[in-house]
């Protein structure tokens, strides 16, 4: 149905649509609900439906048959709005109660070569055979293009796919993708990504601390990157990404925050300890946070709302806080490669995101079980150290591609007026942190290590 609305809507081409299985009033209904009401096309001859009832116990297979009366009232519906696209749901019913096969593979054959004839695009739908990907292991030969659908549950999250088998003197991606049916339509999510031909900026944009945006050449982030922050629990990433998300507001770019762990409610409050109140750009439509659980969705429904506020609400930054939670509802493989496609459909939207990840407190904050640090333009990866009785909290960019930033690790306060990067400081070859810092301040000045530049990642 929607080849058929959007056929009439975009490119002003006539469709029927012929079903043999609900009637006109149950298909109304049901692809209204998907915002496909079909009412408005019919009325203004840009779309005509019929249905075809067919009882299976209703039929006495006497002789031979053949689909002439068929051929002549899709003739009719073709003729009386000058139609270019059909559509046929579906195939199987038309033959149910039949067993002469030979006669039902010719008739198949005549039908779509008739449809060729007729110089429409048609679409037949069909079940699903035994052993083949139709029910009379014929369609898929004679046809020009071959896609099948298919909707399996792993570990009680159900997904649906779409597989192109085959298309006539065309190009193709052979590759599975997941698809979403929602209010809005059907949405296809293809697994290859967008490519690598965005547009780049050479525009920066502030992390929000000052200190930070020095330790990235002075001028923060690339505008249109993609930045990860990632952490052990209680590190400090969604203040962060709060600072990130005020600082765009500032200069009156609009920006969206997808929360996976907290509402926003939570967020407004927790940042307002560190100094940060969100509540006036909420207020002022600056900002939108859609929060959600990830096991409300699957994977793919939350890459298709991701996608569709994106488009809609058209933000300058966004933040996915955190993508480590999405693990609950997809492998790390799957995970990795929403990801991978979210990154790309922002790359050419040129939106600056921000993801937060949460990592195990092995020691080895670096490792990340869903491998994506290699997408990023930007990684910053926080700590908490403990030493003496107490936990420090440390900050390192550990790489940000095409400029020069500092070696530094740096440790960081969140206090009630915000948050505030500490100089290194060393006594007798030791770097100083938490208590010992204060300790020697009190003994007198103590002079920090300079900050060298890393050399940019190539």
């Amino acid at each position: 149905m929607e080849f058929l609305i959007n056929g009439a809507r975009q490119f002003d081409e006539p469709g029927v649509f012929l079903s043999f299985e609900e009637s006109i009033d149950d298909l109304t209904a049901n692809f209204a609900s998907l915002g496909l009401d079909p009412r408005p096309l019919s009325a203004r001859k840009k779309l005509s439906l019929d249905y075809v009832r067919v009882e299976p116990n209703e039929i006495q297979e006497t002789g031979g048959y053949d689909l002439d009366g068929l051929f002549i009232r899709l003739e009719h519906a073709i003729n009386s709005i000058r139609a270019k696209r059909v559509v046929l749901d579906t195939i199987e019913t038309l033959f149910s109660g039949l067993t002469d096969t030979h006669v039902l593979r010719a008739e198949l054959r005549r039908l779509f070569n008739w449809l060729r004839t007729k110089g429409v695009t048609a679409i037949v739908t069909g079940e699903r055979g035994e052993s083949g990907m139709t029910r009379h292991g014929l369609e898929e030969y004679i046809t020009d293009c071959v896609i099948l659908l298919d909707h399996r549950v792993v570990d009680q999250n159900a997904t649906r796919r779409l597989r192109v088998v085959k298309y006539r003197g065309s190009t193709h991606g052979a590759n599975e993708s997941p698809f979403f049916i929602d209010e809005s339509g059907l949405s296809v999510l293809p697994i290859a990504s967008l490519g690598l031909q965005h547009r780049v900026s050479p525009a920066r944009l502030s992390t929000g601390v000052p200190d930070l945006d020095e330790m990235l050449g002075s001028k923060g982030y690339f505008r249109g990157s993609s930045i990860l922050v990632s952490g052990s629990a209680g590190t400090g990433k969604t203040s962060l990404a709060g600072y990130f998300t005020e600082a765009a507001c500032r200069r009156r770019e609009s920006a969206l925050y997808f929360a996976f762990e907290e509402s926003a409610a939570q967020i407004v409050r927790n940042l307002r300890s560190i100094g940060l109140d969100l509540e006036p750009l909420l207020r002022k439509g600056l900002l939108q946070v859609h929060a959600a659980r990830p096991t409300t969705s699957g994977l793919e429904g939350h890459l298709n709302a991701m996608h569709r506020l994106i488009e809609e609400k058209k933000p300058r930054v966004v933040v996915v806080d955190p993508i480590s939670n999405l693990i609950s509802v997809g492998t790390s493989i799957e995970v990795k490669a929403m990801l991978a496609r979210l990154i790309d459909f922002m790359k050419v939207k040129e939106t600056t995101a921000l993801f937060t990840s949460l990592t195990m407190d092995d020691g080895h904050p670096e490792g990340s079980d869903l491998g994506i640090s290699s997408f990023m333009d930007t990684w910053l990866v926080l700590r908490n150290i403990e030493m003496n009785g107490e936990r420090t909290r440390t900050l390192d960019v550990v790489k940000s591609r095409g400029m020069p930033h500092s070696n530094q690790v740096r440790e960081f306060v969140l206090t009630r007026e915000g948050l505030k990067l500490l100089e290194v400081m060393r006594h007798e070859g030791r770097v100083l942190i938490g208590s010992q810092r204060a300790a020697h301040a009190s003994d007198g000045p103590v002079a920090p290590r300079r900050s060298r530049k890393r050399a940019p990642p190539r």
